[in-house]
């Protein structure tokens, strides 16, 4: 049985936002994943803030996912930023460093205007 999980796409003044709720693991983060990198399309182009304010859960499947994504990413020179952690998300993604390598921060509009 797959675990619950809505991701929601939006765009803003040229700014990919994925919004998440729920929870990614084993039983999702393949398909997400997927689907994902579909809606990023090239990543010459892409400037993407993932908004992790509604997650609960994730997996280290996840997080390597997330790394993958941040260093096509880099490749391009483009930007990515994790926004709106709650505390035990932030928590899991500061044990492993992922919050050494991709920006972190606490506010889409604080990633906005770092973007700017």
């Amino acid at each position: 049985m797959e675990t619950a999980i809505k991701i929601t796409k939006r765009e803003e003044n040229g700014v990919f936002i994925f919004e998440f709720a729920w929870e990614l693991d084993e039983t999702n983060a393949d398909k997400i994943f997927t689907q994902l990198y579909k809606d990023i399309g090239s990543f010459e182009w892409a400037k993407i803030i993932l908004d992790l304010a509604g997650l609960k859960y994730l997996n280290s499947k996840s997080i390597g996912y997330i790394a993958d994504i941040f260093s096509n990413i880099e490749e391009t020179e483009r930007q990515m930023f994790i926004a709106n952690c709650d505390e035990w998300v932030k928590d899991i993604l500061e044990l492993v460093w992922i919050t050494t390598i991709v920006p972190t921060v606490d506010s889409i509009a604080e990633a906005m205007a770092q973007m700017a």
